[in-house]
C-alpha cells in the first residue's frame, strides 16, 4: 500500500496539471515512503522524512507557490511532443533498475546498511549539526532570492 503511494504520488506530481495538487500528491509521496522506512526499521530516516521533506520541504514549496501566484497558472504541458523519447528512457531505466534488483545480493547488504545507519544518524546529529543548519538557511535564502527574482513589475507600481 505504501509503494502505491509512492508510485502514484510520483505520477500524479509529473502528470497533473494543477501546481498545487502536484505538491500535494509530492506530500503524499514522502509521506508513504516515510512509512517504508519504518517498516524497514529505518525510524531514524522516517524521522528526517518526515521532518526535513514531509514538513519542511513541503511547506517550502508551498509558500513559493502562494507567494509567486503560480497556482493560477494553468499552462499547457510543454512536452508532449518528446512523449516517446520520454516513454524509451523510462523503459530503459525500469529495465536497467530490474536487472540491478535480480542480480544484488540483497542479504549482505541488509546488515551492512543497519550498521552504517546508525552511524550516519549519530555522526549526523552530532558532529555535522551546524553545517547542517546552516545549509538550511542556505536553502531559505535561495528561496527567498527565488521570490524577489520571480515577482512581477506591476506589483512594485501598486505599491507606490
Amino acid at each position: 500500500m505504501l509503494a502505491t503511494g509512492v508510485v502514484g504520488g510520483g505520477l500524479a506530481v509529473v502528470t497533473l496539471r494543477n501546481i498545487i495538487h502536484s505538491a500535494i500528491a509530492m506530500m503524499v509521496c514522502f509521506g508513504s515512503l516515510a512509512g517504508m522506512y519504518l517498516l524497514l526499521g529505518a525510524g531514524i530516516v522516517a524521522a528526517a522524512q518526515v521532518l526535513i521533506y514531509l514538513g519542511a520541504i513541503s511547506v517550502l514549496i508551498l509558500f513559493a507557490i502562494m507567494l509567486t501566484q503560480a497556482g493560477d497558472a494553468n499552462l499547457p504541458a510543454p512536452f508532449h511532443r518528446q512523449v516517446w523519447l520520454a516513454a524509451v528512457v523510462t523503459l530503459v531505466a525500469i529495465g536497467l533498475i530490474g536487472w540491478v534488483a535480480v542480480t544484488t545480493d540483497w542479504g549482505a547488504g541488509a546488515q551492512a546498511a543497519s550498521v552504517l545507519l546508525e552511524e550516519l544518524a549519530t555522526t549526523l546529529f552530532t558532529d555535522f549539526a551546524l553545517p547542517f543548519e546552516i545549509l538550511s538557511l542556505l536553502l531559505l535564502a535561495a528561496i527567498i532570492g527565488a521570490i524577489y527574482l520571480a515577482r512581477r513589475p506591476e506589483e512594485d507600481e501598486r505599491v507606490n
